[in-house]
């Protein structure tokens, strides 16, 4: 699926005029075949074996484009580091407050709370985000083990 998925987001990036260089095949190939929302600085450092000469500033630059085509969100959380995701599709993001792990989940939009939000202030609404916070299955494991 995501070999499909690559093609398309090429295709995608052809049509908008953007350049695919070996660089940005590969962010976007990254981005596509994980599921676990990076940093650029993550991105980096899975790539840098095979390209040593990429800075993390092509990493952002790449990030930017892919940002600007629609390809990836980038999802802010009050820390320094922005994290990337592929999945444009509306949905929700699990977090995990020990190692901040960020997951996935779809849910049915919020469509109704978007309505009421702009019908009670006026505001003109655009979109809106959902964060669930919790202890991943893995430090949940971890803190067992600890405390044994």
């Amino acid at each position: 699926m995501a070999d499909g998925k690559l093609q398309e987001s090429i295709a995608t990036l052809k049509k908008a005029g953007v350049r695919i260089t070996p660089q940005r095949h590969a962010v976007l190939d990254y981005l596509l075949n994980t599921m676990t929302h990076p940093t650029a600085d993550d991105i980096y450092k899975a790539l840098e074996e095979k390209f040593p000469n990429m800075s993390v500033a092509t990493v952002y630059n790449n990030l930017r484009v892919l940002k600007e085509v629609g390809l990836v969100r980038e999802l802010n959380y009050g820390d320094d580091s922005s994290r990337f995701d592929c999945n444009t599709s509306e949905h929700y993001h699990i977090i995990c407050k020990k190692c901040e792990k960020i997951e996935d989940f779809n849910y049915p939009t919020l469509d109704e709370v978007e309505k009421l939000a702009a019908q009670v202030t006026g505001y003109d609404v655009t979109d809106h985000r959902m964060e669930v916070y919790g202890i991943c299955k893995e430090c949940q494991k971890a803190e067992k083990v600890a405390a044994n």
